[in-house]
C-alpha cells in the first residue's frame, strides 16, 4: 500500500519510526512533511498535504502526526471526502475503517510512545472496512459536506 505521512515539527522523530515500521511491511511511504524538528511547522500545512494526496489518489492511505494528534486531523478533514481520526490505541484504530472507512489516522506524538503507535497502525492498516449498515453513515457524512458546498469526487471521497 501507498501511504502518505505528515506531522508538524513536535512529532518528526514518531514519524520517522513509524515510516521505516511500515516500511519494514512492504509499505511505500510518501514523506509529506516537515523534516526538520528544529523548525517550526504549523500542522495545517502537513495536515492538508496528506488530505489531499489521498483525495487525488496519490496515496491510498494517510498518518498524520502533531502533539495531540487533534489539530492535524482538523486540517485534514476540511478537505472534501477525507474521514480523519485521531486514534490513541488499537481498538479505536481498528473499529474506524471498520465502521468509519477512515482514510486517514492521527494521532499525538505527546501522547502515545512509539510502540503503541506501531501496534496503532497496524490495526489501521490490517482493517477492512465493513461496509453494510455503515454504509448509510458515509453517505450522511459526504451529504454534510455538499450542503456546506464541499464537491464530493470519485476517489478518496467516495463512500
Amino acid at each position: 500500500m501507498r501511504i502518505g505521512f505528515g506531522s508538524d515539527h513536535t512529532a518528526v522523530a514518531l514519524k520517522l519510526e513509524l515510516i521505516r515500521h511500515l516500511e519494514e511491511q512492504g509499505h511505500e511511504c510518501i514523506d509529506y512533511g516537515t523534516h526538520d524538528p528544529n523548525v517550526r511547522m504549523d500542522y495545517p500545512v502537513p495536515g492538508k498535504a496528506v488530505a489531499e494526496a489521498v483525495r487525488k489518489g496519490e496515496v491510498e492511505k494517510g498518518v498524520l502526526i502533531c502533539g495531540t494528534g487533534v489539530g492535524i486531523s482538523l486540517a485534514a478533514n476540511k478537505v472534501p471526502g477525507i474521514r480523519a481520526a485521531v486514534c490513541s490505541e488499537p481498538y479505536t484504530a481498528r473499529l474506524t475503517v471498520q465502521h468509519n472507512n477512515a482514510n486517514i489516522i492521527a494521532m499525538g506524538a505527546r501522547v502515545v510512545g512509539t510502540e503503541l503507535a506501531k501496534m496503532i497502525v497496524d490495526e489501521f492498516f490490517k482493517a477492512q472496512y465493513e461496509g453494510g449498515r455503515h454504509e448509510a453513515r458515509i453517505r450522511m457524512l459526504a451529504d454534510i459536506e455538499r450542503e456546506y458546498g464541499a464537491s464530493w469526487e470519485k476517489g478518496a471521497g467516495k463512500a
